[in-house]
């Protein structure tokens, strides 16, 4: 009996220093998630290393305004961090899934994504990594891509590349003593570059990237959360300086410019001034006229517009400007002029500064600064549920040079007007979204100016049963008498809702005919968003009255402004003008919801808005007739913003696009 008790305690020991031994060669980390500075969730990995190998195991798992977003995912590994496969399951954002199974022997891989099974042979060297979460396997990525001598590229599974280069050091204070990060860009996960810190030994402490819902999403390491806000900061003037050896340099020649031959479409008159010349000096138009009536300086640089129409610069009333990308995505679309929806605040001052230094390309940005109310929904970190905390933050938007507050879905029906109140008294508009448990007429009572989404005027007509809306119907009439009548400013975004409802068999070509031209990360992010062919016919209604709602509103009388809140970068603007016209809006009226009448609803159209002399020369070339047909609009050949010229075929490709 003692024998056996004795071969019990000895087998006993043997299985705790064999626990042990595993314990020893475990290890953990934390790295908490944030949607605009606001810490939505977390990421927890564990390593288990054996004589086999080494072993990943994350769980990772964010809540975005209510919606849970759950994702888990085993990475396995050699000693050396040879790949040996990947596992991953769950979801990427409110509205996209995972399920990629990627094993690997030998020099083939075997590949099972979502309900398609095959293999391949290995490219030399390959990493299994399905996008921008987890955080843990870029992590891993970046060691593997040390290891192996700090490669050009490497290739992805289940497909594509991403090219790893050091951006930098950065040297933070932490804890009051200096803390040195290495700062890499990562790019071909998502669209353009991710910015990521890591320390010496290889440990990420920070990455700044995008989520599927191509929300700009940041992963901090736990014990060092308070160093977000500086590096959010950092990653916008460091991400904007990435394109600053692309910006067009200004010789003499190129300070005079004249634009000659073009069909100028005079947007405050809705006329168009055949074979014109444009004279610009120094960043202003000069004069405005037809060829023969103004004289040419000898020095000025001449552009030949002939068989081409002479545009005002654009404008998105909706954007939300995430990534430094989307500057030159923007101005290839002919777009010079953002109204900037709601961002974080570090990110989108530093974003502006960098390109209104030079430093950067992109649009003019207009700011419109968020606040949301405290509550399961919200949205960031400026929030307010008193008066006090209403007056204390608009007054820090208006002393950072914000032109405009947007309010957001879970701000309390009493706090509307508070946040009204002072920004009125500062001089500022109010738009945004109509709050939880308040009508459109309430939030317009409270003081809101402008209202975002057409889905606010929907909710306030007549509805049938299929969800169409009875135009006829007296309640939906003076719901359309109430905005016409209280001079509310409505950015419809059609082409979010489109883009919702639309049915994923359909070809996505005819609503965005460059499609095959984005970088492929925007490409598989968009094909398949929207319903099933069932889905999508029980929406139809619905969307068809959204629709119609633009073009009785314009007709009403009511500002229309085109507002894509992102979609196709750059591309979607062009997509909303498209669908006014389906609406039965004309060309040159809906150009002038991107022209002319934004600028007067920001009151600004005395320096921009239009092709007018003394304003800024913000300008779009296009080939064809946007003014016969819209979609010709696309058609850039060159871009003026503030006096300098980009072609947009060189701004497309920085950026990922094909051409």
């Amino acid at each position: 009996m003692k024998k056996i008790i004795l071969l019990l305690c000895l087998s006993t020991v043997i299985l705790a220093v064999k626990g042990q031994k595993n314990i020893a060669n475990a290890d953990s980390g934390i790295f908490l998630l944030h949607k605009f500075e606001q810490h939505i969730g977390k990421e927890t990995y564990h390593i288990i290393k054996t004589d086999k190998g080494i072993t990943y195991t994350v769980d990772f798992k964010f809540v975005d305004r209510g919606s849970p977003v759950p994702l888990k995912a085993e990475l396995k590994l050699t000693s050396t961090l040879e790949p040996l496969g990947l596992n991953i399951k769950g979801r990427t954002s409110r509205s996209s899934t995972i399920n990629d199974t990627i094993s690997i022997t030998g020099n083939e891989a075997h590949l099972k994504v979502d309900d398609s099974s095959y293999s391949q042979k290995l490219s030399h060297l390959t990493f299994p990594v399905a996008g921008y979460s987890p955080g843990t396997v870029q992590q891993v990525l970046l060691q593997y891509w040390k290891n192996h001598d700090r490669p050009v590229k490497i290739n992805t599974l289940p497909f594509g590349s991403v090219q790893i280069k050091k951006d930098g050091t950065d040297t933070l204070s932490f804890e009051n003593r200096p803390l040195i990060l290495e700062r890499y860009t990562i790019s071909g996960l998502i669209w353009g570059n991710e910015l990521l810190w890591a320390d010496n030994d290889g440990k990420l402490m920070c990455l700044i990237t995008n989520d599927a819902e191509a929300d700009k999403l940041e992963m901090m390491r736990e014990p060092y959360e308070t160093l977000l806000p500086t590096l959010i900061t950092r990653a916008a003037t460091y991400s904007m300086g990435l394109f600053e050896k692309a910006m067009p340099k200004i010789n003499g020649g190129d300070k005079v410019i004249a634009i000659m031959g073009g069909a100028l479409v005079d947007v405050v008159n809705a006329t168009t001034i055949p074979n014109s010349v444009v004279l610009i000096e120094n960043g202003i138009i000069k004069k405005v006229g037809k060829a023969g009536e103004i004289k040419i300086p000898a020095n000025a640089k001449i552009i030949d517009a002939k068989g081409k129409t002479v545009l005002p610069g654009l404008w998105d009333m909706h954007a939300h400007f995430e990534q430094a990308e989307w500057g030159p995505a923007y101005l290839a679309a002919g777009v010079t002029t953002v109204r900037d929806c709601g961002n974080e605040f570090g990110y989108i001052n530093a974003i502006k500064k960098a390109i209104d230094e030079g430093k950067g390309i992109g649009p003019e940005i207009l700011k419109a600064g968020i606040i949301d109310g405290k509550g399961p929904y919200a949205l960031g970190i400026v929030q307010a549920d008193t008066k006090e905390e209403a007056i204390k933050e608009v007054d820090r938007y208006y002393h950072n040079g914000f032109i405009q507050i947007k309010i957001y879905s879970s701000v309390k029906p009493a706090i509307v007007k508070a946040i009204c109140d002072e920004a009125h008294r500062l001089g500022l508009t109010v738009t945004g979204h109509i709050p939880n448990g308040m009508t459109l007429q309430q939030g317009v009572d409270s003081g809101m100016n402008m209202v975002n989404h057409v889905q606010y005027v929907y909710s306030i007509m007549k509805r049938n049963k299929d969800r169409s809306i009875n135009f006829e119907d007296s309640t939906s009439k003076a719901a359309i008498q109430f905005i016409k009548d209280h001079h509310v400013v409505i950015d419809p975004t059609l082409g979010v809702f489109e883009m919702s409802f639309r049915s994923v068999k359909e070809d996505i070509t005819i609503m965005e005919p460059g499609f095959y031209t984005l970088p492929l990360p925007l490409q598989a992010l968009f094909k398949n968003t929207g319903q099933d062919p069932a889905g999508a016919a029980k929406f139809k209604p619905l969307y068809e009255s959204m629709v119609k709602i633009v073009k009785v509103l314009y007709d009403a009388g009511v500002p229309i402004v085109a507002g894509t809140d992102q979609g196709f970068p750059g591309y979607s603007l062009d997509r909303e003008l498209e669908l006014y016209v389906g609406a039965g809006l004309t060309p040159i009226q809906a150009i002038q919801t991107a022209t002319i009448t934004p600028a007067r609803v920001m009151k600004v159209d005395k320096e921009t808005g239009s092709v007018t002399a003394g304003k800024h020369a913000d300008i779009t070339i296009v080939d064809g007739n946007p003014l016969s047909n819209i979609r010709d609009i696309r058609k850039v050949t060159l871009v003026i913003k503030a006096g300098r010229i980009y072609d947009p075929v060189k701004l497309h490709r920085l950026v990922g696009f094909s051409k």
